[in-house]
């Protein structure tokens, strides 16, 4: 079976089909500045990579373009020949705790989010529409970010703040990156050989959360009623005193919109540092002496070290894996030994070797990157959402 997957944003469409059972991924693409004048695509078969300039009015506009590429690189004759089309979407909040196929009544019903993730949810109910039109006859199922995360038991997931907020205006932790977690458990359920399984899942990457998968499922994650909550990320600020942003209006004069932009595309790495939001950048400025690097990269390997503890006393020591995924985690061997040395105390041991071999852009991908006396094991597993995707909308239309 073809499935197409589809992750749209506002000015943004990726997508790629992927062959099932076999796992294999036809093609790929992105779709960027739509609504804008100088709008393009990239199109990647076989590893090789083409670039197209063309207007792209909206996201209609794209999926034109994504089906007629679709036919000129044979990837179909007809458009029947797509089995299902999975959608990301941002937010699902309580309602959706699962992947759901998507009837015009669940379309409806995702509109009530909209004002949770007002950057993101119209834009995909958008997209939705524009392949429901182009593809009518053609199944279509909802991945949700939030969905993974809706095991999470009320004492984790609930603020302290009156308890009215959460019964009217639905304030609580919903957690994020849920298609990437769920992944990772579904194939470190498959490397230990069982269900239960208590890991620590870092989706370490430009944005980064952990979360705790207790007994298989979600206990906790350090995303909140945003993705800007928890760890240090690329340029998100993660935790901080919220009577900050009051202070700092008052000293500036600055809205609430704008210090929210502040803190979502002008913290983290790229405000510590003054370098970049990208890792790679502040390791190179951390070899040519840079300070402010070396602080952001300091601060960052500190937050996540410290989730991790918190999760380990949360799974009472119980812990069958810590697993390091997404950019960082996956390819970024400075980070991950400053990580494990600052988790020595918990009895986790860097094998050196190990991690030095193991890198996206190398031959070795994945594997274990502590000693075999570590009282946890850590490995390092390359994330594949879109795969998750489209595995979720296999199972859904051949139920």
């Amino acid at each position: 079976m073809k499935i197409l997957v589809v992750n749209a944003g506002s000015s943004s469409l990726k997508f790629n089909v992927i062959e099932l059972p076999e796992q294999k991924e036809l093609i790929s693409g992105y779709f960027e500045k739509i609504g804008m004048e100088d709008s393009f695509y990239n199109v990647k078969i076989n590893g090789e990579k083409t670039k197209h300039e063309v207007a792209l009015k909206n996201h209609l506009d794209a999926v034109e373009c994504l089906k007629k590429e679709l036919f000129e690189n044979n990837i179909i004759k007809d458009l029947s020949e797509i089995d299902g089309v999975g959608h990301r979407l941002v937010h699902g909040g309580d309602k959706f705790k699962d992947s759901v196929l998507l009837t015009d009544e669940v379309i409806e019903e995702c509109k009530q989010f909209n004002d949770l993730a007002p950057l993101h949810n119209p834009a995909m109910l958008a997209c939705i529409n524009a392949f429901k039109s182009a593809m009518p006859d053609t199944p279509m199922v909802g991945v949700f970010d939030t969905s993974f995360h809706q095991t999470m038991p009320i004492e984790n997931f609930l603020y302290s703040v009156p308890y009215s907020w959460y019964t009217e205006y639905k304030i609580r932790k919903y957690g994020f990156h849920g298609t990437s977690h769920k992944y990772i458990t579904k194939v470190m359920k498959e490397k230990l050989g069982k269900e239960n399984i208590n890991i620590i899942s870092c989706h370490v990457g430009s944005g980064g959360s952990l979360c705790c998968v207790k007994d298989g499922l979600s206990y906790d994650t350090t995303m909140g009623f945003s993705p800007n909550a928890g760890i240090t990320m690329g340029t998100r600020c993660g935790d901080i005193d919220y009577s900050i942003i009051k202070y700092y209006a008052a000293k500036t004069g600055l809205t609430l919109d704008e210090i929210d932009l502040i803190l979502n595309k002008q913290s983290g790495l790229l405000g510590i540092s003054g370098v970049s939001s990208d890792h790679r950048d502040i390791e190179a400025a951390m070899d040519e002496g840079n300070d402010r690097a070396t602080l952001a990269n300091e601060i960052y390997v500190q937050k996540v070290a410290n989730y991790i503890a918190e999760y380990y006393l949360k799974l009472d020591g119980n812990v069958d894996a810590i697993v390091l995924t997404a950019g960082t985690g996956e390819n970024a061997r400075s980070f991950r030994k400053d990580l494990l040395n600052k988790l020595h105390g918990l009895g986790i041991c860097l094998d050196e070797a190990a991690n030095e071999e193991i890198a996206g852009f190398k031959d070795k991908h994945e594997g274990i990157i502590s000693t075999k006396d570590s009282k946890i094991p850590v490995y390092v597993v390359p994330t594949n959402e879109e795969l998750m995707i489209a595995l979720d909308t296999f199972n859904i239309i051949n139920k």
